[in-house]
């Protein structure tokens, strides 16, 4: 196999929205007279940077994009693009779902097993791409964890949107990470619970069968109000959108929701994990 082709094969699987990004700041470069070397010395990044960008085999971050947008005069073209730079950062099997969640009226969720994705800190996250099995590439934990944290825009992005997160007292308690990036993870779920368009409810540890116990699932209603439901476990996700089966999810959820604490207990209960450390 010749070296071009080699080369073709090892890219052929990397986003197309990296890609495009790519071609569009070539073409804005080229439009503004400058060289990569020199596009990259006004942004504060390598020749090797800019080139692996503008070939698509790396994505773009918020801050190369905005220095870009600046030096190039793109009148954000560039920044029109980033979500979906970001997006494509993510797990495959979850682009679709991100790309669903992005725009929703309301989000419930359960998780009995991890502090959810929209709520986890950078440390938080890192740690859990990191003990991925098979291990992950340094690069591609960074790049899962900035597309986690790029998500969290649902926390406040305008117009609001409802949110409901219920946590298992267990995955609270799982030291993902070290006694500080759990600290940092516990004053994160109370600075975002104060939020007036988030609700933080923790489910209490104690024996006895509950209609969380069969997995965590996520609870959708889309800006056209249609009820999606979605379930994910080993890497495979799914959405669902039959409405016997989303409205299941539903009765679920309002039985869970009555028995979690409610939200000024469940911030007495982290509040106390945080004294603990």
């Amino acid at each position: 196999m010749s070296r071009t082709a080699k080369t073709r094969e090892e890219h052929s699987d990397l986003p197309g929205a990296w890609s495009a990004y790519g071609r569009l700041l070539q073409h804005l470069r080229k439009r503004a007279g400058l060289n990569q070397q020199a596009l990259g010395e006004a942004i504060g990044y390598s020749l090797e940077q800019v080139a692996s960008v503008e070939q698509g085999r790396r994505p773009a971050k918020a801050t190369f994009t905005t220095a870009a947008d600046r030096v190039l005069e793109a009148r954000g073209v560039l920044e029109v693009l980033q979500d979906e730079v970001d997006r494509a950062k993510l797990p495959q099997f979850f682009r679709n779902f991100a790309l669903i969640e992005a725009e929703v009226v309301s989000r419930f969720s359960y998780d009995p097993l991890l502090v959810p994705g929209l709520l986890q800190t950078e440390g938080y996250a890192r740690a859990v791409f990191a003990g991925h099995c098979p291990p992950l590439s340094e690069e591609i934990v960074d790049q899962h964890t900035e597309a986690r944290l790029s998500r969290q825009k649902l926390l406040t992005r305008e117009p609001l949107a409802e949110l409901s997160f219920i946590v298992s007292e267990e995955a609270l308690r799982n030291p993902v990470g070290d006694a500080e990036v759990m600290r940092g993870q516990w004053q994160r779920l109370l600075d975002v619970g104060a939020l007036r368009n988030v609700e933080v409810q923790v489910m209490p540890a104690a024996p006895g069968f509950h209609a969380g116990l069969n997995g965590p699932f996520v609870m959708l209603e889309t800006k056209e109000h249609q009820h999606l439901g979605y379930i994910e476990s080993q890497e495979v996700g799914c959405v669902v959108s039959d409405p016997a089966e989303v409205s299941a999810f539903g009765l679920r959820y309002g039985k869970l929701r009555s028995q979690a604490l409610n939200g000024v207990e469940s911030a007495r209960l982290i509040e106390r994990l945080v004294g603990e450390t």
